[in-house]
């Protein structure tokens, strides 16, 4: 009965903990399968980087991994992944052909967070394809679309990526203040996410890039530095834009040579990579103007005649307008007057043409008009380049203030971030606290409960043992008021006298008997001695 009632205490003990300690013991099961969908993503996180290094073999087993699957969202996903390879191999028509099935797909389901993942995928490569053909407003919008729909999704670690592409295109626009905010949004994303140093290789190069735009070469050579760190580390493409990057920061500078040997590390880079045609191509315009700067015309015939079947056949306007203007400057400097005129009526400035670019046309044909003599013609064209240098000048400065305000902003958000970071994680730090202190005076009481109930239950038992003690003692003084000592004494003594000398003695040693009998009857306690017997006579 008694350890009945012990049972029930300790259960009830645990009880209370099991309340106190709601997540101490927390299970989570699972069924142990492996859905379509994360096995989308094993496959993908296992072998992201063979869309650049191996695009063909990483088409080819999306391909396949794609026929094998029965949902039809990760079927998409293995889509959308072959359609990646696409870009790394220049293949755009493929490209597109591929994105119309994914954008009908996408377009006939219901919103999820997986889909709008797969949406900004789409974006996202569509963005590329108009950037690679040279209609930068459409990237910059399919970037932005991009950018929002991931944020309705689940993987946000490719958001540096999409901000990186809006970034670039932003600064290709002719608005690299606004460039340098997106890519320090990237940055501040992969800090957010925790993300690795290499992640932020191509930001840095990027953040390069856009101050080489606004002519502020301290800034510029910050960032390259930043990202040169890493290069060992970086994929093909990377590499490719921080060398074609530095090499476009000494041609600004006038420094040719230095510039020349950075493209030929472009041109000795992507040989071995097959696919990165566009890259090898971008290369070899970059030299034919580094070499047209230094008159040396062999060179600049050589890298013309290599890039520009490919960029005909690529329909980038931007690139074809570059190539003209480099062939106009060609022809002046052979002092072929009618190939200069023959280019200059075939030529058209597209309303994308980088401001630079236009600039760089009119001084040549403010030379070409100098050389045929209609100077009226030239002084014009000496008039505007002056109006698009002041403009120029006066669109950069204002870009550097914005830029500095944009820093300013972003600098005083990043702050209210870790301050509002910081307080979330004080008061976090308090609810644990809170939580713990909780718990520990829980645990406390419990204990003091616990004791409380065994030692009033030790208290009880000695009073009740003490109880018993007592009712045996009235019980034995009961009985022996019950006997009268005096009678039996007197008996005792009347036979004493009237027996003999022998039996005396024994009479009396019964009375002294009696006698410490009644003594010990007295007493609560009686010792137990041992006396060895009496040797016998």
């Amino acid at each position: 009965m008694q350890a009945g009632k012990e049972n029930r205490i300790l259960i009830l003990i645990l009880l209370c903990l099991a309340v106190a300690l709601p997540d101490a013991c927390t299970y989570k099961g699972g069924s142990g399968r492996v859905s379509e969908m994360q096995e989308f993503d094993s496959f993908f996180s296992t072998h992201s980087d063979s869309v650049v290094m191996a695009p063909r073999w990483m088409k080819a087993q999306a391909l396949q991994r794609m026929e094998r699957t029965k949902d039809s969202m990760v079927r998409y996903n293995y889509l959308a992944v072959a359609l990646k390879t696409c870009l790394a191999t220049s293949d755009f028509d493929s490209a597109q052909l591929l994105l119309r099935q994914v954008e009908a797909f996408a377009g006939r389901q219901p919103f999820s967070h997986r889909l709008a993942d797969l949406q900004s995928e789409c974006f996202n490569i569509k963005g590329n394809v108009y950037s690679r053909k040279g209609y930068i407003d459409s990237a910059a919008v399919c970037f932005k679309e991009a950018y929002e729909a991931r944020l309705k999704g689940t993987k946000f670690e490719v958001i540096p990526d999409i901000l990186i592409n809006l970034a670039d295109a932003t600064n290709h626009l002719g608005r690299p203040d606004m460039g340098a905010f997106w890519y320090r949004k990237a940055l501040l994303m992969c800090d957010s996410l925790k993300m690795p140093y290499r992640k932020k290789i191509s930001i840095y190069y990027g953040l390069s890039q856009g101050y080489l735009a606004l002519r502020d070469y301290e800034q510029c050579d910050y960032y390259s530095e930043l990202a040169g760190k890493n290069y060992a580390d970086m994929f093909p493409d990377e590499k490719h834009f921080y060398l074609n990057n530095r090499g476009n920061s000494y041609y600004y500078r006038g420094d040719y040579s230095t510039a020349i040997g950075y493209f030929r590390k472009v041109v000795e880079l992507v040989k071995d990579y097959p696919d990165m045609s566009w890259a090898l191509n971008l290369s070899y315009l970059n030299l034919s103007d580094c070499f047209l700067q230094l008159n040396k015309t062999d060179s600049v015939v050589k890298y013309l005649e290599l890039c520009q079947p490919f960029f005909e056949e690529l329909g980038s306007t931007t690139a074809l307008y570059y190539i003209d203007t480099q062939k106009i400057e060609l022809a002046l400097q052979c002092k072929d007057f009618a190939e200069a005129r023959r280019l200059l009526a075939m030529s058209k400035a597209s309303p994308e043409i980088d401001a630079d670019m236009i600039h760089i046309r009119n001084k040549y044909l403010q030379q070409f008009y100098e050389e045929t003599g209609n100077y009226r013609q030239a002084y014009d064209y000496l008039k505007e380049n002056k109006r698009l240098d002041d403009s120029i000048r006066n669109e950069r400065i204002r870009m550097r203030t914005a830029d500095l305000t944009l820093r300013y902003q972003q600098d005083s958000t990043l702050m209210a971030h870790k301050v509002l970071f910081q307080k979330q994680e004080n008061e976090m730090l308090i609810l644990r606290q809170t939580r713990l202190v909780t718990l520990a005076v829980a645990v406390i009481a419990l204990l003091i409960a616990a004791f409380l109930f065994l030692y009033n239950r030790k208290k009880r038992d000695l009073l009740l043992a003490q109880n018993r003690r007592t009712v045996s003692t009235l019980r034995l003084e009961n009985i022996r008021n019950r006997l009268s000592p005096h009678f039996i004494f007197n008996v005792l003594n009347q036979e004493v006298v009237n027996r003999k000398e022998e039996e005396k003695q024994e009479l009396v040693s019964l009375v002294k008997l009696m006698r410490r009998n009644l003594e010990l009857a007295e007493q609560l306690c009686v010792c137990l001695l041992y006396t060895s017997p009496s040797p016998r006579d």
